[in-house]
């Protein structure tokens, strides 16, 4: 590993941590931190990241595993549904290093990219929306029915997410950095 991808995995696994102790905002820590990984590409120069799509699924599972040991305590379908989620994943981040391994061209891309669309990572979505649901809104009871309806909307929520950033790729194009430089240049200037 280069010291830049060791220096984001540590700052990947302590953005994780947090969720422990509070399911919700530690989420949103979590996703948020995982984000920065981005910036951290941009602003350091200690090696590089290698192959930011693996190195990325990787230290993913650094929080998902986070976030299962917090779904863990919950019971019932919100529980289920998260593991059930949690196993999908897995699943489709050992089809996503299988494919890029043996080189194998799925839609023609070559990269793997094109699995993560049939795979996208709705437990993450899940366990901020339950989360949210236990702290915010304590008496709503998940039945099967209110359950099936939020995957639904999760997964084309997370779908839509997956499709743009490794389908369409449409941030491939961009630094982290200059995007905010841009969004702050535009906000900036209505000021």
């Amino acid at each position: 590993m280069t010291v830049e991808e060791i220096v984001i995995a540590i700052a990947r696994t302590l953005g994780s941590l947090p969720v422990l102790r509070w399911a919700f905002i530690g989420a949103v820590i979590a996703i948020l931190v995982d984000f920065s990984d981005l910036f951290m590409m941009n602003l350091l120069s200690l090696g590089g990241v290698r192959n930011y799509q693996a190195f990325d699924k990787w230290v993913d599972l650094i929080y998902m595993v986070t976030f299962l040991i917090a779904t863990l305590k919950w019971s019932g379908i919100a529980r289920n549904v998260a593991i059930g989620l949690f196993l999908y994943r897995i699943v489709g981040v050992i089809t996503f290093e299988f494919m890029q391994a043996a080189d194998v061209t799925v839609l023609g891309d070559q990269s793997g990219r094109a699995i993560l669309l049939f795979f996208p990572n709705v437990f993450e979505f899940w366990v901020v929306g339950v989360a949210a649901a236990r702290l915010f809104l304590p008496r709503y009871h998940l039945t099967l029915k209110r359950a099936a309806f939020w995957l639904i909307v999760l997964a084309a929520a997370k779908e839509f997410q997956e499709y743009a950033l490794h389908g369409a790729q449409w941030l491939d194009n961009y630094r982290a950095t200059d995007v905010v430089i841009t969004w702050w240049t535009w906000l900036s200037g209505h000021f």
